[in-house]
């Protein structure tokens, strides 16, 4: 890989297994001269296993229009939702509440999520998801 030069890196947020070249997508790739089917095939590939999820990809877009992706954790909001089986959150902060997340489970996020944060410590990872949580209307038990 080396000698490539990196033309742009894309942020995408994306549902496993279901990418499409539809927008957002396409016009993004397209643009840099990627060939879009070929991301679309590799992307649902690597991201089969978690379908029903959202997997955020950041794409390496190369001068020679080849391109490398990494696939991280889904987005904090949507694990909460997903530990507590909400559809969204309050819509109503900070008047209404959508759920309660134990201190066990806001433990078990930040952990999962920890590599995609930029820190290594694991009680500011915690702070950063409970702030999320706080920002969807969901209480944390240390609140």
């Amino acid at each position: 890989m080396a000698g490539k030069k990196v033309k742009t890196i894309i942020k995408v947020n994306l549902k496993a297994g279901e990418a499409t070249p539809a927008p957002p997508l396409g016009p993004a790739l397209g643009q840099h001269g990627v060939a879009i089917m070929e991301f679309v095939k590799a992307y649902n590939e690597k991201t089969s296993e978690m379908k029903g999820e959202t997997v955020p990809a950041v794409i390496t877009i190369y001068e020679d229009r080849s391109f490398d992706f990494e696939i991280k954790k889904a987005p904090v909001a949507d694990m909460i939702k997903k530990e507590l089986g909400l559809e969204k959150g309050s819509g109503a902060t900070p008047r209404e509440i959508a759920g309660t997340l134990s201190a066990l489970q806001v433990e078990k996020i930040a952990k999962e999520k920890i590599d995609d944060f930029n820190t290594e410590d694991l009680e500011e990872a915690k702070k950063i998801v409970e702030g999320t949580a706080r920002s969807m209307g969901v209480k944390t038990e240390n609140q």
